[in-house]
């Protein structure tokens, strides 16, 4: 993002609100509206909604930069006029508008009023889902009032049929304090997507999936989750504590597991050394400097999250023979060596340094040999 020719009163307020939102947002585009075309005072904001996206138009004029910004929202929401009209979601003569007050020299402007937008987004979305004409719908949100944090939208196309999405956040876990030294910024919610579709006689169980942000892959993978049967004639109400339940006990292994695998990386070190680098809060990868004869090279160890259920990936990388543009040689990823889920983690540790020990020879040869095709 060019930053540095946006104004500055309108740059300061964009950079609070990239760097203070709790929600992560995006500029998509910059451009200019003014005649000096090299002042960016326009652009648009990619904002998360209901596990999708919406994209507003932010309009500054970079010739009058103390005035307040104008907003254009989507063309799918053209109905949406949060300070106008009689059942606005926002009261336009209220304290809490954002554009009543504003003060371009207060750089927390931006943020409160995309904030305050997106609340009342969120109302008038609400307020859509239950102006749809579908009776099953209407027990759904009438069983899950008392639940925070749900949101939801409609969605249509010309050639798509009527939905109605949900994005329902899972477990009161807070799960960044569940990891010690986590480096995560905004907080890891696990949300259950649910998707009906509208009209059908006969209902049928909706499309379920697990989001998360890519970040707790590092902890736990929803991939490698398997969500409990929907069964007939339920709803979601009954559906989220055995959901919210299996989910927890997941979680809390996942993050046991992490000492499971600080423990094998230390059973590592009386055979390899002290790891040159080692991932120190989920204990994931360890490098190790290792030698044969006067052949030196790096062991890089990735370990799995099914960890001991599933064994740990080897690469080996020549500290003395490079490739093109001098990168180093490195082998294949190396699984094929002798392992057991039930050994002990000193026994998986001698097996590795076993197979160690004859792969390096293969390895030396490869890389004279890949220096030879060079030549």
């Amino acid at each position: 993002m060019a930053i540095d020719t946006v104004p500055p009163l309108i740059a300061a307020q964009l950079n609070d609100l990239i760097s203070h939102s709790s929600f992560p947002i995006k500029v998509e585009q910059m451009w200019s509206g003014c005649k000096n075309p090299s002042l960016l005072d326009r652009f648009t904001l990619v904002i998360p909604f209901c596990l999708d996206y919406i994209k507003w138009d932010v309009i500054y004029n970079a010739i009058y930069p103390l005035a307040a910004p104008d907003i254009i929202f989507g063309p799918e929401d053209e109905s949406f006029s949060p300070y106008n009209g009689v059942n606005e979601a926002v009261d336009s003569k209220s304290s809490k508008n954002c554009l009543a007050d504003w003060n371009s020299k207060d750089p927390s402007r931006l943020l409160r009023l995309i904030i305050e937008l997106r609340d009342a987004y969120t109302t008038y979305q609400k307020k859509r889902v239950g102006e749809v004409d579908d009776d099953r719908l209407k027990f759904e949100l009438s069983t899950m009032l008392s639940r925070e944090g749900i949101e939801m939208c409609t969605s249509s196309g010309i050639d798509k049929p009527e939905e109605v999405r949900f994005a329902v956040p899972l477990l009161e876990m807070d799960i960044n304090k569940l990891v010690l030294g986590s480096t995560w910024k905004r907080p890891q919610k696990i949300y259950l997507q649910v998707i009906f579709p509208v009209g059908k006689k006969s209902p049928s169980a909706p499309r379920l999936k697990l989001v998360s942000p890519v970040e707790l892959k590092a902890l736990f993978s929803i991939d490698d989750f398997k969500l409990p049967p929907w069964l007939e004639g339920m709803c979601m109400a009954e559906y989220l504590p055995t959901l919210e339940e299996m989910l927890q006990a997941q979680i809390t292994d996942a993050v046991l597991s992490i000492e499971v695998r600080r423990k094998f990386i230390m059973v590592l070190e009386p055979l390899f050394g002290r790891p040159l680098e080692a991932d120190p809060v989920f204990c994931r990868k360890a490098t190790f400097l290792a030698n044969s004869g006067v052949f030196t090279f790096l062991v890089h160890i990735s370990i799995p999250l099914q960890f001991p259920k599933q064994k740990p990936t080897l690469i080996l990388q020549s500290s003395q023979h490079f490739i093109s543009h001098g990168a180093p040689v490195k082998s294949p990823l190396l699984t094929d060596y002798p392992w057991s889920p039930r050994w002990e983690a000193s026994e998986m540790a001698g097996r590795i340094y076993d197979f160690l020990v004859d792969e390096c020879l293969n390895f030396k040869k490869f890389c004279n040999e890949s220096m030879v095709l060079l030549r």
